[in-house]
């Protein structure tokens, strides 16, 4: 295959990947007492196989009330993981200190609901920044 040929490919691939996922979706659930956790609990049980992916691929995500963490942040590198968390944000962290940050760990992140921090020597792919703004995954680069 030549070069033209395998860049339309990958182009089509990122299309196929992307386009029809939409942007994801945030909902805020109130969970204040033991049964509202139930009844948040049993409606999580009864959904369907493609509402069960959208909660695994990341695109359908849940927030409480009053939680700002929700909302993304400027694409940027990361590095090694890291289990460091920012004051007040419960979000897990996976750091990147080298090399480049790639479309397939921006999936990982948001599969996992991670924020990335990217080192200095880090570098962020442009469809991994695309996937990352697509996803709502958060990322950081240190100065």
């Amino acid at each position: 295959m030549s070069a033209p040929e395998e860049l339309r490919a990958l182009v089509r691939e990122v299309i196929r990947d992307v386009l029809p996922l939409g942007l994801p979706m945030t909902e805020t659930v109130n969970l204040s007492t033991d049964e509202d956790l139930a009844a948040f609990v049993q409606r999580l049980l009864d959904l369907d196989p493609d509402q069960r992916e959208e909660l695994r691929s990341g695109r359908k995500r849940f927030r409480l009330p009053g939680n700002s963490s929700a909302a993304p942040t400027t694409p940027g590198p990361v590095a090694a993981v890291n289990g460091a968390e920012r004051a007040g944000d419960s979000t897990p962290v996976r750091r990147i200190e080298r090399g480049a940050v790639t479309e397939a760990v921006i999936k990982a992140a948001a599969r996992s609901g991670q924020r990335l921090v990217l080192g200095r020597a880090a570098v962020l792919t442009p469809l991994a920044a695309d996937r990352a703004r697509a996803s709502g995954v958060p990322i950081e680069k240190e100065r």
